[in-house]
C-alpha cells in the first residue's frame, strides 16, 4: 500500500489530489513550489511506471505547469524528479522569476525555508485548486 515519505510529509502540505498523483506545496513562502507524488508503491523512477501511468503524470506535470505559469506569473518553470535523497518517485515543479531568492540558482539548500503563514497558505490553496479546476481535487 502507498505511503506519503515522512520527509515529504513533515516539509510540505498536501493540498490535493490527481487521479495518479498526490499534490504537495512546499511549506516555503519564497517560491511557489508544488510536487506531485504518483501513489504507486516501490517506484523511484518515471520509466518504472507502467506506460498509462506515465501518460498520466505528464499529463498532471503539464496541466499543473501550465496553472502554476499563469496563477505566480513565472518567468520559468523548473520541473525535475531528482529522488537522490528522498527515493520514492516525486517530480517538484516550481515557479521561477528573476530577482527570486536563489535567481539564477537552484532552490535546494541555499537558504533555511521560510514557512507559509495561515492566510498564505490558505490563499496560495485556493488559487492553485481553483484555476486546476475538476481535474484536482482538495484534500482536507
Amino acid at each position: 500500500m502507498f505511503q506519503l515519505d515522512p520527509r515529504l510529509a513533515s516539509d510540505c502540505v498536501q493540498i490535493g489530489r490527481f487521479p495518479l498523483s498526490l499534490l504537495l506545496l512546499m511549506n516555503d513562502s519564497r517560491f511557489p513550489w508544488c510536487i506531485l507524488v504518483p501513489e504507486r508503491e516501490g517506484v523511484s523512477e518515471i520509466f518504472q511506471l507502467p506506460e498509462p501511468d506515465r501518460v498520466q503524470l505528464m499529463g498532471e506535470i503539464s496541466h499543473l505547469s501550465e496553472v502554476m505559469h499563469q496563477v505566480f506569473g513565472a518567468h520559468k518553470i523548473n520541473v525535475a524528479s531528482l529522488g537522490n535523497v528522498i527515493p520514492p518517485l516525486h517530480v517538484h515543479v516550481v515557479v521561477r522569476k528573476p530577482g527570486d531568492a536563489t535567481w539564477p540558482g537552484p532552490v535546494w539548500g541555499s537558504f533555511p525555508p521560510v514557512p507559509y503563514t495561515p492566510d498564505q497558505l490558505e490563499t496560495t490553496r485556493h488559487d492553485l485548486l481553483s484555476a486546476l479546476g475538476e481535474r484536482a481535487r482538495p484534500t482536507p
